[in-house]
């Protein structure tokens, strides 16, 4: 498998940008060679739907520009659905949490969130913003407009939130402890 593909398949499982020294060290290669993959994935992504989406040293997915009318009727359409279950126990997770890492809330779901977590931010519900304690992560929050709309002031209005805050604080702690005793 050439790097290319090994660069394609990291940023479709992380769903998020990931910088490319990120890809030097989960590849094991220099940056020269990151580099020439990343060129070549811009190859064969021309003429597709897909583009490869840089800003400074990450890179991403994204749509191309001719498509961005379709994506808004999408996007028009979805909003106006119903939040899926699995949207709601993401949401759970962030409200109870007051703000939790995508690898948190995948870890206590069991199963990847990025696409849900995208969805969530795209209608307003929770937000993005970096982490103030590791600068290579991000923390997903709830809204004020989600506050507003559930007619709460804090998560600390929601029911049972010690006892849910806590089952999800242990879940946190297992998550850190496991990630700090795996094998470098």
């Amino acid at each position: 498998m050439d790097l290319e593909q090994k660069i394609e398949a990291i940023l479709f499982w992380k769903g998020e940008p990931v910088s490319r020294k990120k890809l030097s060290e989960i590849l094991d290669a220099d940056q020269a060679e990151i580099n020439e993959g990343i060129e070549k994935l811009k190859e064969s992504l021309n003429g597709r739907g897909i583009a490869l989406l840089e800003k400074q040293d990450e890179i991403t997915f994204g749509t191309i520009p001719e498509l961005a009318k379709l994506f808004e009727n999408l996007q028009k359409e979805e909003l106006k659905k119903e939040l899926s279950k699995a949207s709601l126990e993401t949401l759970s997770i962030v409200l109870y949490k007051n703000g939790a890492s995508r690898a948190e809330i995948d870890y206590i779901r069991g199963v990847n969130s990025s696409f849900i977590l995208r969805a969530l931010s795209i209608r307003g519900l929770v937000e993005r913003t970096l982490d103030s304690k590791n600068n290579r992560r991000y923390i997903y929050k709830p809204t004020f407009e989600l506050f507003s709309f559930m007619g709460i002031k804090s998560s600390r209005e929601l029911p049972d939130y010690e006892e849910v805050n806590d089952s999800i604080e242990t879940s946190a702690q297992n998550l850190a402890e496991e990630l700090e005793n795996e094998p470098s």
